[in-house]
């Protein structure tokens, strides 16, 4: 494989800076949107379900940061019923330290967000 290839494999390293949360319970529906920055100081947000994909597909890879420099890992997890979810490699069975990161409370997650208008998304 030559130099080209193998940066066409390699994942985009993406950093969770805040989410959006839901109000249900299970593992699988907790966390609606993950968001950040892009080097340019954009912001992205990425669907649940579409982060899970990038990850499976390694098209991205994600990771968190807590006080006292500890970075995390996000991985995809699977709960007793087969639902696939997010969670940092330092997590038990809910995605704990992903739901400790704050609310994105970018404008395309509010309700006056402007139809049409579309966002960056970390693809």
């Amino acid at each position: 494989m030559n130099r080209q290839e193998s940066r066409k494999r390699m994942a985009r390293y993406l950093r969770i800076r805040s989410i959006v949360k839901t109000e249900r319970t299970d593992a699988h529906e907790r966390i609606k949107d993950i968001c950040g920055l892009m080097p340019d100081g954009s912001h992205w947000t990425l669907k649940h379900e579409d982060a899970v994909l990038q990850v499976e597909n390694r098209t991205c890879a994600f990771y968190i940061e807590r006080p006292g420099d500890k970075r995390y890992d996000v991985i995809v997890a699977m709960d007793v019923r087969a639902h696939k979810y997010l969670k940092t490699d330092a997590d038990r069975d809910q995605p704990d330290e992903l739901l400790f990161l704050p609310t994105c409370h970018h404008v395309v997650h509010t309700s006056y967000a402007v139809p049409g208008r579309h966002f960056t998304a970390a693809v």
